[in-house]
């Protein structure tokens, strides 16, 4: 089932995110869906608040970076409870989107290289590495469970400029080809 994704404005993308257990009610459906949902709106990440729900759960597949970045090829993965341990090297830019922000793109500056700890859909516990776009994509999701957005991380004129274009996407003020819940739409507008 294809979920709506929270826009930009929404409380739930500003709350830190709580952890799960093994019992969470329908977790394998959430997945699913989530898995879902990310394909039908064209993302490479999805995390639970942006389905409207403060739990830390990530779902990501990398494989359209496959191309430029051949260790993405089937990098589907299931993040619960992650909790990034270290950020290292030098920042690099990156232009990243998010489903949350439709129609905006900025270059952010992170470390290309992490190490992350998290269950996944088995309760398998993983410590692990990652460098390049899988470093980025965990980050960008990563913060989502922090209550933080990617554009957070772009300079304050750059903030400046989105102003008015984040407030419309906080109204319902854009197409998208996907469902989202808009938190500051008015009645009575479609």
């Amino acid at each position: 089932m294809i979920l709506p994704i929270t826009a930009y404005g929404h409380p739930v993308l500003r709350k830190v995110a709580r952890e799960i257990d093994k019992d969470y009610p329908g977790l394998k459906e959430l997945i699913e869906n989530m898995f879902e949902t990310m394909y039908s709106s064209g993302g490479v990440g999805l995390a639970a608040p942006q389905v409207n729900l403060s739990i830390r759960l990530i779902v990501i597949d990398a494989t359209p970076y496959a191309e430029e970045t051949p260790e993405a090829k089937d990098f589907k993965r299931v993040f619960i409870n992650p909790q990034i341990i270290e950020e290292s090297g030098d920042e690099w830019a990156f232009n990243e989107g998010c489903l949350s922000i439709p129609d905006i793109r900025e270059d952010v500056e992170r470390k290309p290289k992490l190490r992350i700890q998290y269950y996944d859909e088995n309760w398998e516990f993983h410590d692990e590495t990652y460098e390049s776009v899988m470093a980025r994509i965990i980050q960008h999701e990563y913060d989502h469970l922090e209550g933080i957005l990617f554009v957070d991380k772009v300079s304050s004129i750059r903030k400046m400029l989105l102003k008015r274009r984040l407030q419309d996407i906080s109204k319902g003020n854009i197409d998208v080809d996907y469902k989202m819940i808009f938190p500051n739409k008015k009645k009575g507008r479609k």
